[in-house]
């Protein structure tokens, strides 16, 4: 797939300054492959942006390490987590305890890295003052957020009608990430991120696409070696 940039969008509120990160507590995000840098800036610059790529390729850690940094530099009110569930064959209501205790098990890979750069005691009251919400996506509809981070994983899983839903929600000076692998949906039908896509190129959307392959995989070599065999058997 062709990244899809066609115009800039103007933001006002977002503008982050990393050549100054370290002055201000900040990660200064470094990306280390070429395909993360392409992926930094479309964050610096836009305010929704597609992702694509196999595991280990740093989609999620980029993600939530910038959604921290504009929380620190109080350019955003809130970071919002949501994902599907289908991958594990089981609904929210399988699991015993509150909604919060619910979802906390599918934020994990997000609030692990918040968690790195903002300290668990920061990570842990801003869930409570409502700062970092863990938004299930059957409880996302009527709502709006505005001043908002919103990180959505395992988008592959997620159907044409919750993505329309959900990417309706997204309000004033927010910004929306959806990481996903296209390859990899275990959906029994067509998966929404493919339809969202080529609705973005069909109408020349101002939304990147960012494409991750197996030579961007920086988890560790076994990750990359079972990656490319699961490629190669289309598993």
């Amino acid at each position: 797939m062709d990244n899809v940039i066609p115009v800039k969008q103007r933001r006002t509120r977002r503008k982050t300054n990393y050549k100054n990160a370290e002055q201000k507590n900040t990660s200064g995000l470094v990306p280390r492959t070429n395909t993360q840098k392409l992926f930094i800036d479309a964050l610096k610059e836009h305010s929704q942006v597609f992702v694509l790529g196999p595991a280990g390729t740093g989609k999620t850690y980029v993600t939530a390490t910038y959604a921290a940094d504009l929380y620190i530099l109080k350019k955003i009110d809130k970071i919002v987590i949501t994902r599907p569930h289908v991958a594990v064959g089981k609904d929210l209501g399988y699991l015993p305890g509150s909604l919060e205790e619910k979802t906390y098990p599918w934020a994990l890979p997000v609030l692990d890295v918040l968690e790195k750069h903002l300290g668990k005691g920061t990570v842990d009251t801003a869930i409570k003052n409502g700062n970092i919400e863990m938004a299930p996506l059957a409880l996302m509809r009527g709502r709006s957020f505005d001043d908002s981070f919103i990180i959505v994983d395992e988008t592959q899983n997620i159907t044409t009608h919750e993505l329309k839903m959900l990417l309706t929600r997204v309000g004033e000076n927010s910004t929306i990430v959806l990481n996903g692998d296209v390859q990899q949906s275990d959906l029994k039908e067509a998966d929404g991120l493919s339809k969202v896509i080529h609705l973005a190129k069909k109408y020349m959307l101002p939304v990147p696409i960012i494409e991750f392959g197996v030579d961007d995989i920086i988890r560790s070599d076994i990750c990359a070696e079972w990656v490319k065999v699961f490629m190669k058997e289309n598993l």
